[in-house]
């Protein structure tokens, strides 16, 4: 994917996960906009580990939102992008995420 679409991937996720953690967490929605709306993206080696970290999160209790292109532009329809967590407390998403490396 180019630069662009990666961005547009990750603001999908970062929005959808959003809005689920406003539904059900409230408490955890709140203190992340008070605390300036944090957001950090990762990478992963596979579309596996992807899975498994979104099956870990929903474990957790922590919202994991899976994204998959509708096909429009650069990928065909149907393909997995990137996984939207949280918001969630620090300590919850470093047990969730604390092994992977920054994009």
């Amino acid at each position: 994917m180019s630069v662009g679409k990666t961005c547009a991937q990750v603001a999908h996720a970062a929005v959808s996960a959003a809005e689920e953690t406003r539904q059900i967490r409230p408490e955890w929605f709140n203190e992340w906009l008070k605390e300036g709306q944090r957001k950090i993206v990762l990478k992963v080696k596979s579309l596996d580990e992807l899975l498994k970290i979104r099956d870990i999160a929903l474990k957790e209790g922590v919202s994991a939102c899976l994204i998959s292109d509708m096909g429009l532009t650069e990928i065909p329809p149907g393909t997995v992008t990137c996984l939207g967590l949280g918001p969630a407390p620090e300590e919850l998403m470093d047990k969730i995420t604390g092994n992977l490396a920054l994009l």
